[in-house]
């Protein structure tokens, strides 16, 4: 059984800052990419960034410059800092991690259970 599970969402005034944490725990095996998504109401999610095993990153147009997704890989642990946050910036952040459980050898996508982020104008 895989858990992951996010923080540090809140609600913020715009310009503001904030940091999420997403902490992966259970029997696992290897994480290869672990990533955030956002969902604002009535729209799609979307991949907001993501950071390959080897540190390799890749962020949306809208947040590069502000944002920074970092990971701890000891710790299976994968961050991100949310600088200059803007009222778009709103929504549900989902973390997401490809991971491949001990015993297996296959890789699945596992999924946060989502936390609150609102940047008030």
């Amino acid at each position: 059984q895989v858990q992951l599970v996010e923080s540090g969402g809140g609600l913020v005034q715009a310009g503001g800052s904030l940091r999420l944490s997403c902490a992966a725990s259970g029997s696992i095996g290897r994480i290869n990419t672990m990533g955030w998504y956002r969902q604002a109401p009535g729209m799609q999610r979307e991949l907001v960034a993501e950071i390959a095993i080897y540190g390799n990153t890749h962020y949306l147009d809208s947040v590069k410059g502000r944002f920074t997704i970092s990971r701890d890989s000891a710790k299976n642990t994968v961050y991100l800092q949310m600088n200059n946050l803007k009222p778009e910036d709103t929504g549900v952040y989902y973390c997401n991690a490809d991971l491949m459980t001990s015993g297996s050898y296959y890789y699945n996508y596992y999924w946060g259970q989502g936390t609150q982020v609102t940047v008030s104008s």
